[in-house]
């Protein structure tokens, strides 16, 4: 069995890798930095299972698993991810997605996701799978705001409104401060909101934002 574990993180990936290598030791374990690096290395050798991250620099997490269900349809992705926001798991299930849990997960939570997957099931880790269940039909005053945004602009919405500069984006996203800048222009007017104050009262709206929650730098 071989896994692709795709993180930007090394010191995180390598961690992962030998926590997997020692629980798992059937699996092999290879590592990309990034959603071109997984997309490459699937086209020289298939794995059995991609766990993905969602915040990737360049493509998306998210757009890396839409590209490979193209391409391979029948390859699961296990999203892994630090992100918990419901409409986020959401996008993952909708782009194709076979699970999704968050990285404060016990190491046995883990092993139980992949050994699923590779099964043949879907896995959502439980708290998540609850609140899922508890929102489903009950959508949150400003959810349907939300509906039509890419990931990518879900994604630097979610940093903006958890308070990042727009420096910290551009580095984590591999993208200019313009782009950033730009992003932000677009996703106000998309919103219809007049600042970024509003921005962020709309994440926690829509549920995708506790109150006083910041993202670290």
């Amino acid at each position: 069995m071989k896994i692709l574990l795709v993180d930007d993180h090394p010191v995180v990936r390598q961690g992962y890798a030998a926590l997997l290598g020692a629980l798992l030791p059937e699996v092999q374990v290879s590592e990309a930095a990034s959603g071109e690096e997984a997309l490459a290395q699937v086209h020289v050798q298939i794995p059995n299972l991609v766990l993905l991250d969602v915040g990737l620099p360049g493509i998306s997490g998210l757009e890396t698993c839409r590209r490979l269900g193209q391409r391979l349809p029948q390859l699961p992705v296990l999203f892994f991810s630090m992100h918990e926001e419901l409409s986020l798991v959401r996008q993952a299930l909708d782009a194709g997605a076979a699970g999704y849990l968050s990285k404060r997960c016990a190491p046995d939570v883990l092993v139980e996701a992949v050994r699923r997957v590779l099964a043949g099931y879907p896995y959502i880790e439980q708290a998540l799978a609850t609140q899922l269940a508890w929102h489903k039909g009950e959508e949150q005053a400003g959810a349907p705001r939300l509906a039509g945004m890419t990931p990518r602009e879900m994604e630097i919405f979610l940093m903006l409104a958890r308070g990042l500069p727009t420096r910290q984006i551009a580095e984590r996203l591999c993208i200019s401060g313009k782009t950033v800048s730009n992003h932000l222009t677009l996703l106000k007017n998309k919103l219809g909101v007049d600042s970024l104050a509003a921005l962020v009262h709309l994440a926690i709206d829509a549920g995708v934002l506790r109150v006083g929650e910041r993202e670290p730098a």
